[in-house]
């Protein structure tokens, strides 16, 4: 007999994503076979057939289905609930951090790989790379050189990052072996912290709107930063600016940003995430040759998903054994059990992109 249940969602037939291994979750229980910890998947159709199957689990995996506030209040002994990526936008933590249930999550496995896409996607834009692509297939080869005449090259250019997280840190490294001068905004990173990476503190959104040329979004979800992007923002950004979002779709204003593009207050936008995923076909983003757009797969490598898979089993197993997981998103939570002790890692300040 298992010592302890951890519950998820079952996906629905049709639905599998590249890292659930077919529902064997062989690298989840790495660490979680040797404490006797069992994973079942609970098929069900409804929020009430969740909290029936769930109610009695000692942890939950946040995937498949969004962890909400009265699930939590109607689970009886859960103690964490693990989540498989940085942001934690699929659980309601204010709900788990007043059940004492802690919530972890993977704030540091696959951060190059989003500034990498982050890079890839800006140049791209920058250069435009789409537009170039389709007259070179079209036949129009020299309709793409008058398109540059108006573009400046690209050392010595602002980039402003929105947000100063891990990812956003991996990004300024790269921007500087470009020759960007990077500016970054975050009310709530030191900012020494900023400069000691080489990278000027700017203490207002709309300064750092209006100075930079391209603006790269990293921010989390939350109250606080839903549609922080919006129209005013977008009317303070320079003409012949780009924007950047592999964050969190709804941290901007949709209908804002197709109609800066449309009446040109900025000049493009690179972008992983949308705010509905998966993205409507009809989506007037995805028309518009100024605009390169990929499917929320910045994280994707070969790597990142058994990587994620590994550490979440790892944080959970850590936190049924009575101690605190290496990755907290509700560091100040009060464990439902005594048995929690505080251990030596860094807990820094939840998930950032």
């Amino acid at each position: 007999m298992s010592t302890f249940k951890v519950v998820i969602q079952k996906p629905a037939p049709g639905t599998n994503t590249y890292d659930l291994a077919d529902g064997a979750y062989a690298i989840e229980r790495e660490a979680l076979d040797p404490i006797g910890a069992e994973i079942i998947e609970v098929p069900a159709k409804t929020e009430e057939e969740f909290i029936a199957a769930a109610q009695d689990a000692d942890a939950l995996i946040a995937r498949n289905r969004r962890i909400t506030a009265t699930i939590i209040k109607s689970l009886r002994k859960c103690k964490v609930i693990g989540l498989g990526s940085v942001g934690a936008d699929t659980v309601d933590v204010d709900a788990a951090t007043e059940a004492g249930i802690v919530v972890t999550n993977v704030p540091d496995v696959f951060i190059d790989e989003v500034a990498d896409h982050t890079m890839a996607m800006f140049l791209a834009a920058h250069r435009r790379l789409r537009l170039m692509h389709q007259l070179t297939v079209d036949g129009r080869w020299r309709e793409g050189r008058p398109h540059f005449n108006e573009i400046p090259r690209l050392f010595g250019q602002t980039i402003g990052l929105i947000s100063f997280g891990n990812v956003a840190k991996a990004v300024a490294r790269r921007c500087h072996a470009f020759g960007l001068h990077v500016i970054a905004y975050d009310p709530y990173v030191a900012e020494l912290e900023m400069t000691a990476a080489d990278v000027e503190p700017v203490t207002s959104l709309l300064d750092l709107l209006r100075r930079s040329d391209f603006v790269s979004m990293h921010g989390p979800l939350n109250s606080e930063t839903h549609h922080m992007m919006s129209v005013q923002q977008f009317q303070a950004m320079k003409r012949t600016a780009i924007f950047i979002n592999n964050g969190r779709g709804p941290t901007v204003d949709e209908a804002a940003l197709v109609k800066a593009l449309r009446e040109g207050w900025i000049a493009g936008a690179a972008l992983d995430v949308f705010e509905q995923e998966p993205v409507d076909t009809g989506n007037a983003l995805l028309k518009m040759d100024n605009v390169i757009v990929t499917p929320h797969i910045a994280s994707a490598t070969a790597r990142m998903a058994p990587e994620t898979r590994r550490r979440l089993g790892r944080e959970i197993a850590t936190v049924l054994q009575g101690k605190w997981p290496r990755s907290a998103v509700n560091p100040g939570v009060l464990p439902r059990t005594s048995l929690i002790r505080w251990q030596p890692y860094p807990m820094g300040r939840g998930p950032n992109r």
